[in-house]
C-alpha cells in the first residue's frame, strides 16, 4: 500500500509547533529575561526553568508535537 504526506496536516502540526516554541519562549522569558530558542533546547541547564511545572508542562507539549512530526514523517518517508 502506498502512502503520502498529507500536506495540509504537516503544515497543521508545523504551525501548532511554532505557536508553542513561541510559548514556551515567551514563558521562559519570564522566569529568566535573557534566554534564547537555542537555550531552552537544554531547559536542564536552568535550574529554574527545570523547577518550575507549568514550563515543564508547556515544553512537553512542544516536544510532543515534536514527536508526533517525527513519527508521521517516518511512517509516510517515500
Amino acid at each position: 500500500m502506498h502512502m503520502s504526506v498529507d500536506g495540509s496536516f504537516l503544515k497543521m502540526l508545523d504551525d501548532m509547533i511554532d505557536f508553542q516554541r513561541q510559548k514556551v519562549l515567551k514563558l521562559s522569558r519570564e522566569i529568566i529575561p535573557h534566554l534564547t530558542p537555542e537555550d531552552i533546547r537544554n531547559p536542564q541547564d536552568f535550574p529554574e526553568l527545570e523547577r518550575d511545572t507549568l514550563f515543564n508542562y508547556e515544553d512537553g507539549i512542544l516536544n510532543g508535537y515534536l514527536a508526533v512530526r517525527s513519527s508521521y514523517q517516518t511512517l509516510f518517508k517515500e
